[in-house]
């Protein structure tokens, strides 16, 4: 009996202290996941900064909320030691070097920029490389020791960094913990960080104190803004991407992001926003690559398959403001598979799948599908959680954007960062012997072409891409933020043109040359991300004005694209010339500027002179409106044909243009659209800054 009774003791003893474990861990776990602080440091320029030259007409500002630095697994694999100090230098105008040695340098300096480092595994790969370190220490990390030493800082190493990176994705990085103590409160606490030998909480919480730091050390009121950032890395069903880059408003955010690592599901994301929010943590998703999503990022159900929801619509739309229409990793506008009609879709256009070498299905996978989707849902059951606004970024993998197709410099490190690797130019034999062994991940095959060997990878469709931009009262946080909020934003490839679009019922020709226009616009109409609401069956007219970046092409044409639903719910899209280059008038029945005449020397990459536009201004009316259908439009802006990054690749390493590959392309820009609200039905307005 006595023995019994020691057993139970025991029992209970260990139930207790299991228990006592698991309450200590619980609250721990909740308090990193929810503790915030402020990063402000002590000299806080925000305070000290004067909004006395604010334009309440706005200005055009440029930037980038989507930046990799060394803190990011892949980038440091891939041989970027540039930290987020040095990019935010970079976007400042001043040069940092590439991981191959050479230097990088912006033609002109950027006004706002955001890193944004995968939170999952912040800051590991460089404490692994690190022997002394305590992550370093791990058996595996023995072939990451002094990966980005100088000496190895070079071509020949791209077979082994392939082999790192694909043996910690699907090994190390997912590998339980050998100490039962660790599964064990992995278990009890559902953290799977507890879980896995890999991950270590202080390396991770010091870079993300890094990245938040930089921040408010670059940050200049008036002159250049930063955000505290980072990247929330998802996947759906079959190696979907679902990536969200996360913007906090201002030096108030999380002391750890929240990441995959305590769930892969976008909800949680916006479930654990929502409750910073409610602390007075305020900040924004903005959802990345919808292209290579499979289908998965604006589908018509929810994470666990279930119908959406008023619920969802609201929380998503509250949460996720902006999506990025282009970037790097080719342009989410739309599929020629979904606009047939539309001459100008297939553009820079990637076809698989992000990290993969399947296909993405087209449907659910691009921004117009999404707002025609939208619609349709409003339709149906009278929610909508696709009204949103567009950006564009880079994702960078070096911390310097690289959106110059005449210098270029791609986006990984050492894997892409020369023509030979990108596949622009033949494989010389030296480096094709030094590649070719065990690159089954990163480079699949090889080419030939008129006796010469290229090099066959996804990089082939990536592009020199984009920028975000905003219209802004000045140069601020809270300026730059709240333009986010009510979706007055716009995306472009990478030139700098600037976009104004605004609808209203009392706009005509006569104001054109107006020097008050812009003032006229916003008394008088709404401005790009708003709701128009009906007036009386009246026609709304639309304003656009374009004008060119004055160091790239000038502009060919500027469109509206509209999309609409019938009452049954069934989506239509239409593509509108409402502006030409020149002198020249758009077809009334096509609706379609003359062919432009501009052209490119592939010899030298020059272009025609004094054909196209500096800037294209236009007064606009739907020609096929209803008043009773709910509809949305949004201005796209051509320039004119210019050298693709690939033909500068070949010209400078005078070799000939990679036949399969597309010579020449249009830079260009898209505004956020105007969302016309009929009589008929509820009205689901845009959630506003002064409404989070």
């Amino acid at each position: 009996m006595s023995k019994l009774i020691k057993i139970r003791s025991f029992l209970i003893s260990i139930s207790i202290l299991i228990f006592t474990i698991w309450i200590l861990g619980y609250s721990e776990i909740l308090s990193i996941k929810y503790e915030t602080k402020d990063f402000s440091l002590v000299d806080n320029k925000e305070s000290k900064y004067s909004s006395e030259l604010a334009n309440l007409n706005k200005n055009a500002y440029f930037g980038d909320l989507h930046v990799h630095t060394k803190h990011s697994f892949d980038a440091f694999i891939f041989g970027t030691t540039n930290s987020p100090d040095q990019a935010y230098l970079y976007a400042k105008g001043k040069p940092i070097n590439h991981p191959l040695g050479f230097e990088m340098k912006l033609q002109d300096p950027l006004d706002f920029y955001a890193v944004t480092d995968h939170a999952a595994w912040l800051g590991m790969l460089e404490a692994y490389s690190d022997p002394n370190s305590i992550p370093g220490k791990l058996d595996f990390a023995k072939d990451l020791h002094g990966l980005n030493n100088p000496e190895n800082l070079n071509v020949n190493t791209t077979p082994r960094r392939s082999n790192i990176f694909g043996n910690l994705i699907a090994n190390e990085l997912v590998t339980p913990s050998k100490n039962p103590f660790k599964l064990l409160m992995a278990y009890l606490q559902k953290d799977t960080v507890y879980g896995t030998r890999a991950f270590h909480r202080a390396t991770h919480q010091s870079a993300w104190k890094d990245i938040a730091l930089a921040a408010e050390k670059h940050n200049e009121p008036g002159k250049f803004t930063t955000f505290i950032a980072y990247e929330f890395t998802s996947s759906g069903p079959g190696q979907s991407n679902l990536h969200r880059n996360v913007i906090f408003k201002d030096s108030n955010a999380p002391i750890q992001p929240f990441s995959i690592i305590d769930s892969m599901n976008p909800e949680d994301l916006w479930n654990w926003m929502d409750r910073l929010r409610e602390k007075g943590v305020e900040s924004l998703a903005i959802p990345h690559n919808s292209n290579g999503s499979n289908g998965q990022m604006f589908k018509l159900e929810d994470w666990a398959g279930n119908p959406l929801t008023l619920e969802y619509s609201e929380q998503r739309s509250r949460n996720e403001p902006l999506v990025e229409i282009t970037q790097v990793k080719g342009t989410s506008d739309t599929h020629p598979l979904l606009s047939p009609n539309d001459e100008w879709a297939d553009f820079e256009i990637m076809n698989n799948r992000v990290a993969s070498p399947f296909y993405s299905s087209v449907p659910g996978s691009y921004v117009r599908d999404a707002y025609l989707r939208g619609l349709s849902l409003e339709a149906e059951v009278n929610i909508n959680p696709y009204k949103f606004g567009l950006i564009g970024a880079s994702d960078t993998h070096t911390g310097a954007i690289s959106d110059d197709e005449a210098d270029y410099h791609s986006k990984v490190g050492i894997i892409d960062g020369t023509p030979q690797l990108r596949g622009s130019v033949p494989l010389e034999d030296e480096v094709a012997d030094a590649l070719l062994g065990g690159l089954n991940i990163i480079f699949p095959d090889t080419s030939e072409y008129d006796g010469n060997e290229f090099m066959d990878s996804g990089f082939l469709e990536w592009g020199a891409s984009g920028l975000a931009a905003v219209w802004a009262e000045e140069n601020t946080r809270e300026a730059i933020y709240n333009a986010f909020r009510r979706k007055e934003t716009f995306a472009t490839t990478g030139s700098r043109i600037k976009v104004r679009f605004f609808s209203g019922y009392s706009f005509d020709d006569s104001i054109l040359d107006s020097q008050d226009l812009i003032s006229i616009a916003y008394e008088k109409g709404v401005t790009m991300g708003s709701d128009l609401l009906h007036q009386d069956g009246k026609t709304p007219n639309f304003l656009i004005w374009a004008i060119r970046d004055a160091k790239r092409a000038p502009l060919d044409r500027v469109q509206i694209i509209k999309g609409w639903v019938l009452p049954s719910g069934k989506p239509y899209e239409q593509i509108f010339d409402i502006g030409c280059s020149g002198n020249n008038k758009p077809d009334p029945i096509s609706h379609r500027c003359p062919e432009t005449k501009a052209k490119v020397d592939l010899k030298t990459c020059k272009i025609s002179k004094n054909i196209g536009s500096d800037e294209i201004k236009a007064i606009w009316s739907d020609p096929e409106f209803d008043p009773s259908l709910k509809a949305f439009y949004y201005v796209r802006v051509l320039e004119n044909p210019t050298c693709r990054w690939s033909t500068w690749d070949a010209i400078k390493n005078g070799t000939p243009i990679r036949p399969n590959l597309k010579s020449t392309i249009q830079e260009r820009a898209w505004s956020s659209p105007i969302w016309y609200i009929p009589p008929e039905g509820e009205t689901l307005r845009n959630i506003l800054p002064e409404d989070v």
